[in-house]
């Protein structure tokens, strides 16, 4: 069992949904305080209550992780609500598909100022609380794409994520002398909204490429960040965590034919 984080302080980004929500959930299950982050407080506030309801701590802040003014203040309203920031997880992000031919300047520079600038706009506000508490957590939620896999219409998605590993093993490096440890979780395909939104024969195609054979939930990404937040992770930076049900392990479709029988 890990120890419980009843005396931590947690901030989620993109946690009005998916992936975000299910880490908000499990976080404050495990007793931490929980700052609920989202573009908008009303979309963030439905999973409040549905921490508080199950005897949880949270609250709602409205930021959006490209706006640095907006990372400060979402950093000190951990500190006056809380006392500080213990555990960040870096998890918002957007994935707009576009051909590379038709991919433009804007919709690249969209894509990165979320997934990758938003990574380092979120740690650098969390910073100086994060130093502060002397054993700090950051867990950058990653993808498969982009650092193990590729998938056509997702290549600023995929360099985005790519780019935030490197900061990940900077940054842990950097970090490292104030008890401050810095890893990554690398979801493969998780059944979210986003999933749904992309089609029921995107997910079949899925599920038939994963030798788990089920798309993973947003619980699997979630109990991987709480290990990574935990005291018994305390030796454990610059890491990445692959959580894709076996999905990047067979050779050629052909192997995992030879699974079916």
């Amino acid at each position: 069992m890990l120890t419980p984080l009843s005396d931590r302080v947690a901030i989620v980004t993109g946690a009005s949904r998916g992936i975000g929500r299910g880490i908000a959930r499990v976080f404050a299950a495990q007793g931490a305080r929980v700052l609920v982050v989202a573009r908008s407080a009303e979309r963030a506030q439905p999973v409040v209550d549905e921490i508080v309801a199950r005897g949880g701590v949270a609250s709602a802040f409205a930021a959006d992780v490209v706006d640095p003014a907006a990372q400060e203040a979402m950093a000190r309203a951990a500190a006056e609500r809380y006392g500080g920031v213990d555990i960040l997880c870096a998890n918002a992000g957007v994935f707009p598909a576009s051909p590379l031919a038709e991919l433009s300047p804007a919709q690249w520079d969209e894509v990165l100022d979320a997934n990758l600038k938003g990574t380092f706009l979120s740690v650098s506000a969390c910073l100086p609380e994060l130093k502060r508490r002397g054993k700090g957590r950051v867990v950058v939620i990653s993808s498969i794409t982009g650092p193990i896999t590729a998938y056509p219409g997702w290549s600023h998605y995929a360099a985005s994520k790519a780019g935030q590993l490197g900061f990940v093993r900077a940054a842990a490096l950097e970090l490292s002398p104030f008890g401050i440890t810095v890893n990554a979780v690398l979801p493969g395909n998780i059944a979210t909204e986003g999933a749904e939104a992309l089609g029921e024969e995107y997910s079949r195609q899925m599920m038939a490429s994963i030798p788990a054979r089920r798309l993973g939930t947003v619980e699997d990404i979630a109990y991987a960040a709480l290990f990574l937040a935990s005291d018994e992770a305390s030796f454990i930076t610059g890491q990445t965590l692959v959580v894709d049900g076996g999905q990047t392990l067979p050779e050629s479709p052909a192997a995992l034919a030879m699974l079916q029988g």
